[in-house]
């Protein structure tokens, strides 16, 4: 009997233990079941607004990213559950297949959101709460979102932007309604834990104190917290000792915010540059009347046809057509791109190389004019506007720049110190730049000349034209110049950079000692 009772006291065990298992299983599935309808509700949205305009959203794509990376890692732990390894085994078939995100794709969008707050002057609460000024309809985030883009900030040792983040993350708790935040897997003490390492890594380690403190309010138990108290307060005292000892005399230590450094070019330069993006500042065209659309008769082909011209500057002559390329052309240029699109590249200025840069983030392909005859007929219509040779130029460059891609102030044309620039093409420096929009912008994605004070934004169809070099063959400094950031939408771009040799008869150099003589406006233009 007495055995008989243990074995009862043994099953209750028994079942105490599988309801324990099964309470685990119910929690396993509930965390998969919220992944999907978190997926159900974004194909839904996706339906509706279609897979270009949504993409084209910057917080939409940071959340598609990271569904794909951060929630997925749950996911494959959950699944890793004895019942899920043989599905965890079936979506490990399909990842071999199909292309997921990576750890490097989601610090990638991260800084771009970062970049996008700089130029555009965007606080992160706005975006959080899905308030961005020029962008018709944008999503909010969680705080367990928000918290996300501050930790892979501050794994980039971006401290500045991951502070911001994680103050925002904290402000998300108390403006999301808590029935939404049931299956928010994020705390506050996460946030604040993260708070206190981002300001001790910029040195501020009374800030990074206080917010472990609050941490501790929360969670008193906390090891790492509790450890890091002591840490924090001995380094404040050691500090505070420094400072009286430079009273004495003996130990000089600079205080933080005493020394100040003058802005160099690039610095203020890219603060013109980025006063341009927002579209403020601008040179007043209405100021110059010698500025103005016509019809141009650039050759006689056009006769019947004249182009829609704006004369969008003047000394530099920069000049925009309208309307010269077909939608139908257009698609057909960026279907041949699509597949054969890369991470853009630059040439180095030193060794002639071209790689990749930071202060350009776009997808460029290359394409000849024997890919399809609209690659040839678009490269005779170039000649036919511009009046140079197009058998001496580069192949069709085809740009795709999505959220936060831009192009940094740049020339086109290689300064005398790059020597090696072009030299394998045998073709001379680039006189010309030929830039066609494919696509209207939503927010972003202007062309700006700091030196000219001017911004032109995108209009599908219509192209961009200047010389980047003056008569004598020496660079024109002032079209140096940037893409800007895209805030919302996909931009497309195709460049056409035309060379010197062949255009010796085209565009002659100038009678004056410097070249610098204007151009010649007495084409045939219809007013």
């Amino acid at each position: 009997m007495a055995e008989l009772e243990n074995l009862i006291i043994s099953e209750k065990d028994v079942v105490e233990t599988l309801e324990n298992y099964l309470a685990a299983e119910e929690a396993r599935l509930l965390k998969v079941r919220r992944y999907t309808n978190e997926f159900k509700e974004l194909y839904r949205k996706v339906a509706a607004d279609g897979v270009e305009k949504f993409i084209a959203h910057p917080v939409n794509t940071y959340r598609l990213i990271k569904r794909l990376t951060t929630d997925w890692k749950e996911i494959e732990d959950s699944l890793n559950a004895p019942l899920g390894r043989e599905y965890l085994q079936i979506v490990f078939n399909q990842r071999s297949v199909l292309t997921f995100p990576t750890d490097e794709d989601l610090t990638g969008v991260a800084v771009a959101l970062s970049r996008l707050q700089d130029t555009y002057r965007i606080d992160s609460l706005s975006i959080a709460k899905g308030k961005i000024k020029g962008v018709a309809v944008s999503p909010s985030l969680t705080p367990a979102e928000c918290f996300e883009l501050g930790r892979v900030l501050y794994n980039f040792k971006d401290y500045d932007h991951s502070i911001d983040w994680m103050t925002t993350a904290l402000q998300r708790f108390d403006d999301v309604p808590a029935t939404e935040l049931s299956n928010d897997t994020t705390s506050r003490v996460d946030v604040l834990e993260y708070l206190a390492f981002g300001n001790y890594m910029k040195g501020d380690v009374r800030t990074a104190l206080r917010f472990t403190n609050q941490l501790l309010a929360y969670e008193p138990t906390h090891e790492r917290a509790q450890n890091n108290i002591g840490y924090y307060e001995k380094e404040i005292a050691v500090r505070s000792e420094g400072r009286k000892k430079g009273d004495d005399g003996k130990t000089v230590v600079a205080k933080k915010g005493t020394i100040q450094v003058k802005p160099n070019n690039w610095e203020t330069e890219k603060r013109l540059y980025e006063v341009l993006c927002r579209g403020e500042k601008q040179a007043d065209a209405s100021v110059d009347p010698r500025l103005k659309c016509y019809y141009a008769v650039p050759s006689p082909s056009f006769v019947v046809q004249p182009v829609k011209a704006e004369l969008l500057n003047i000394d530099p002559d920069m000049l925009m057509y309208h309307q010269v390329v077909s939608d139908n052309e257009m698609t057909v240029i960026k279907m041949l791109a699509a597949p054969r699109l890369a991470r853009a590249t630059v040439q180095n200025s030193i060794t002639g190389e071209l790689e990749t840069a930071h202060y350009r983030i776009s997808k460029s392909a290359w394409l000849h004019k024997d890919d399809h005859e609209v690659i040839d007929r678009v490269n005779k219509r170039i000649t036919a506007i511009t009046g140079l040779d197009t058998d001496y130029a580069e192949e069709l460059q085809i740009a795709n720049y999505g959220i936060g891609g831009h192009y940094e102030p740049h020339f086109d044309f290689a300064r005398k110190a790059e020597a090696k620039a072009f030299q394998s093409l045998g073709m001379g420096n680039r006189i010309a730049t030929w830039l066609l929009y494919m696509s209207d912008v939503e927010a972003g994605g202007a062309t700006v000349f700091p030196r000219l004070n001017k911004a032109f934004w995108p209009e599908k169809g219509s192209a961009v034209f200047w010389h980047n070099l003056h008569k004598n063959g020496e660079g024109d400094l002032r079209t140096r110049h940037a893409a800007c950031p895209v805030l919302s939408g996909v931009k497309w771009v195709s460049n056409k950079w035309i060379h010197e040799y062949g255009q010796e008869f085209r565009r002659p150099c100038g009678l004056t000692p410097d070249g610098y003589e204007p151009e010649d406006s007495s084409n045939a233009d219809i007013e």
